[in-house]
């Protein structure tokens, strides 16, 4: 990314409201350049934005960094963040931060006027987030081109409400964790129950809790203002439990601002929205429900900063570099700043001092410095586990003890407890899945990154199942009808493997030496699901799904899914469907209802990414970077040759092939393409294991009941369904000529073998030439006369045994094609 230094090309500023599409916008944009990276305000919301763009364009193009979670494909061309764990040095056509208002946050603020300071793309810069932050950026990056964008819907204040007068799908929002659970117990007292999502849950916890929430199982949620950052739900009220929080420093009273942010979440896309105030909160000023309503609020006059060019030669200059002074005064230096304080207590102790010597050794220290202190310890407690770090990553040694990093993750790797008992332990999980995703500091990251993630799994679903079975009625909910017989079988279920889970464990020392040793030989776990009919499967189950290899799954003959982790019976998952082209199917699940409607949207996006990938997997040269130095007509015929799944008629792109110079047909021909006299194709396409996902996909966009099978056997010519489509057959890599669907090389030759038997006296199809022709294209020798036929050839006026070349133009086109092939 360009600096201050470096000439902005193309940054545009998207100002407006919550529900104003302004991210939404963002993501299209990025993904009409090549490459792109956006930053997100938090980790939730990048992992929403990554799920809904893998679905489109499959996870090998796309990356997921934050700082508790890598997912980076080898060759990655978007990369989605959270604005801290943006790669800043990597380049990119297209840059966005979204938020960015939060440049006034007092914690956050820096990093976010660090990337409106620093930030671009090679090509093009969009900043997103309030109107209020206009005169910063006027100011800051006065060429940004500022676009205001109003509300899609609109948002009204409804006064003040008790909590039995709340409508359905309202998210109650409270400003401490003991307010927020008060709450949600009220609501499953009065209402059947409601989900609770806290910015301390682990994302798998807040996932699942949503999941509970959009699916219908509970009308309410209650939260803490996490929610008021451009996560996406089907609320319709936003109620106030409180108009006061902590903000890390004091209690103060929430801004306009900050009300306008939370209530924006109510209403979605052109649905209306309303906020309000839970008695007895509030009532709020009739100026800042206007404000609120209208959109206007005072404007930021200044952004929090720190200085980013940082000197590492000593702890002193380190030290000083960040206390510099902003260059301008529209810049509020930080006041505040965990890792800072941090760097204060370290730099203070004799042994730190000692090892902090050199440039490198400095530097490290800010790197640990800057892990965050997601227990909310004193800070005296984060700072001796951080000391203790940098000693071991200082020493000769250079790494972290791994049995002194498995001691204390074992410590945590404990499911029983209550619902604080849960989060603290998540909390710790956290800071070393923090510390597993740098590389250089542990051995075996991957496998710590694995061992990391398992644990706060774990306690991640047994946090969810302590939440529901403490804040969700079920009994209610049935009363209430909301739920369908087949999800309330599963909760049944469910909360019997619940109570099998929470059993006392088996001394397994103890019983294996006594009279009971056999009970060590069985499994008497819960089932972990069943087939794909519908049976209710666990969390355990689908999370493996998602999280699965892409080699887990294959796409099998009438485009099913099926799941390989059953080698002998390998269940189908899912089916494609009809979708906007070839190349994008729809995926509908086959798993049934009582899976539950959060989890069967984790499986399908799932899956709808696989499909993407196992599509560009398919075209292979097609999709490569290579493609992108051809010219405008070259890549116009390659985007052509994608649709139709790497065959298509000459026809269709002459008017490109006109205008192809000799690189361009060489790149093409460097890509794995042909271009024939009748047809252009890609070879590779028509192997054995290609073919067999081209018939799955085109069988995906013909009507239910039909499909497209894969050539037998290899053939070089079938017998093509009389009810089906040319054009399938033609995507397959087997163009229909007469009543055969004939592989696009054997066309090639035949047409070849013709034009070399055509002395200008015609081609006789009798004898043994006419069997070697027919040979060539598998057909018999009475079906050859129709197979030509189709190619344009005639019969002889004064000679029917002979068939004529459609035109000598045809003829001299066709060997000036053959000839630039050779």
């Amino acid at each position: 990314m360009s600096g201050l230094g470096a000439t902005p090309v193309g940054i545009t500023a998207a100002l407006g409201p919550t529900n104003t599409g302004k991210t939404h916008r963002a993501i299209e944009r990025m993904l009409e350049h090549r490459s792109g990276m956006i930053g997100l305000p938090l980790r939730l919301l990048a992992r929403e934005v990554y799920d809904k763009i893998t679905a489109r364009i499959g996870e090998d193009r796309v990356a997921l960094v934050t700082g508790e979670e890598k997912r980076i494909p080898p060759r990655p061309d978007y990369w989605v963040c959270t604005v801290e764990s943006m790669p800043v040095s990597r380049e990119v056509d297209f840059v966005a931060v979204d938020e960015i208002q939060l440049a006034g946050h007092r914690q956050r603020g820096h990093v976010f006027t660090d990337r409106l300071l620093h930030a671009r793309g090679r090509l093009e810069t969009w900043f997103m987030g309030s109107e209020s932050v206009r005169p910063i950026l006027e100011e800051l990056v006065p060429t940004a081109d500022v676009h205001t964008h109003p509300r899609l819907s609109q948002l009204r204040g409804i006064g003040n409400l008790s909590l039995g007068a709340l409508p359905p799908r309202t998210a109650v929002v409270a400003f401490s964790a003991e307010e927020v659970y008060a709450i949600a117990e009220r609501l499953r007292q009065r209402r059947g129950g409601a989900a609770v999502v806290l910015g301390a849950l682990s994302p798998r916890t807040r996932n699942a809790q949503v999941a509970l929430y959009q699916s219908g199982e509970v009308d309410y949620m209650v939260a803490t203002d996490a929610i008021g950052m451009g996560l996406n739900m089907d609320v319709d009220t936003v109620a106030f439990a409180g108009l006061r929080k902590f903000d890390g420093v004091e209690v103060r009273e929430l801004e306009p601002g900050e009300l306008a942010q939370i209530a924006g979440r109510a209403g979605r896309a052109h649905n209306d929205g309303q906020f309000c105030c839970l008695s007895p909160a509030g009532p709020l000023p009739s100026a800042v429900v206007d404000a609120i309503e209208t959109h206007h609020f005072p404007v930021m006059r200044r952004v929090i900063w720190r200085n980013s060019d940082l000197d590492f030669r000593t702890l002193e200059s380190l030290t000083a570099s960040l206390r510099a002074r902003p260059p301008r005064r529209v810049l509020e230096p930080v006041r505040a700043a965990e890792d800072f304080s941090t760097l204060v207590q370290l730099s203070a102790r004799e042994d730190i001092q000692a090892l902090a010597k050199g440039q490198a050794s400095v530097e490290l220290l800010w790197e640990v410095c800057q892990i965050p202190d997601f227990r909310k310890l004193l800070l005296d407690g984060h700072v001796e586990l951080l000391a203790n770090i940098y000693r071991q990553l200082a020493s000769p040694r250079g790494r972290i003890d791994p049995a002194w990093m498995a001691e204390r993750i074992d410590r945590i790797d404990d499911v029983e407890g209550d619902i604080h008992t849960l989060m603290t332990r998540i909390a710790f999980v956290r800071t070393w899945t923090y510390v597993s995703n740098h590389r250089r500091w542990i051995v075996d990251a991957e496998a710590w990154q694995a061992r990391t993630r398992a644990v706060e799994d774990r306690l991640s679903d047994a946090l969810h199942e302590r939440l529901v079975a403490r804040f969700v009625e079920r009994e209610g909910a049935r009363a209430s009808g909301r739920a369908t017989r087949e999800q309330r079988r599963a909760r049944k279920r469910t909360r019997s493997t619940t109570v099998q889970r929470r059993r006392p464990q088996l001394d397994r020392a103890a019983v294996a030496e006594g009279p009971f040793a056999k009970l060590l030989e069985l499994d008497l776990r819960p089932s972990a699901g069943s087939d794909a009919s519908g049976a209710v499967r666990d969390d355990a189950w689908v999370q493996a799904l998602v999280e699965a290899p892409h080699e887990r799954f294959a796409l099998r003959e009438g485009g099913w899914i099926v799941d390989l982790e059953d080698s002998e019976d390998a269940p189908e998952l899912a089916r494609l469907g009809r979708g906007v082209d070839l190349l994008r199917p729809e995926v509908s699940l086959l798993v049934g209802e009582a899976l539950g409607a959060g989890a069967r949207a984790r499986v399908q996006r799932r899956l709808v990414a696989w499909t993407r990938d196992a599509v560009t997997r398919l075209l292979g040269a097609l999709r490569s970077g290579a493609a992108d130095a051809l010219s405008s007509d070259a890549r116009g015929l390659v985007y052509q040759l994608e649709q139709g799944l790497g065959t298509i008629h000459r026809s269709a792109a002459e008017a490109q092939l006109r205008r192809l110079d000799g690189r361009d047909r060489k790149r093409l021909e460097s890509l794995g393409v042909r271009v024939g006299e009748r047809l252009i194709w890609a070879p590779k396409l028509l192997r054995a294991p290609a073919l067999r996902q081209r018939a799955a996909l085109c069988s995906a966009a013909l009507p239910k009941g039909v499909s497209v099978p894969a050539p037998p056997g290899g053939a070089v010519s079938f017998a093509p369904n009389p009810e089906v489509d040319a054009g399938a057959y033609t995507a397959l890599g087997y163009p229909v000529l007469g009543d055969r669907a004939i592989r696009a090389d054997m066309i090639e030759r035949l047409l070849g073998e013709l034009a070399r038997l055509d002395g200008g006296a015609g081609v006789g199809l009798d004898g043994r030439e006419g069997a070697k022709l027919a040979g060539l294209v598998g057909v018999r020798r009475e079906q050859l006369e129709a197979v030509v036929e189709a190619l344009g050839w005639t019969r002889d006026d004064d000679d029917e045994a002979r068939w004529r070349a459609p035109s000598p133009r045809s003829r001299r086109a066709r060997r000036s094609s053959q000839g630039r092939r050779r």
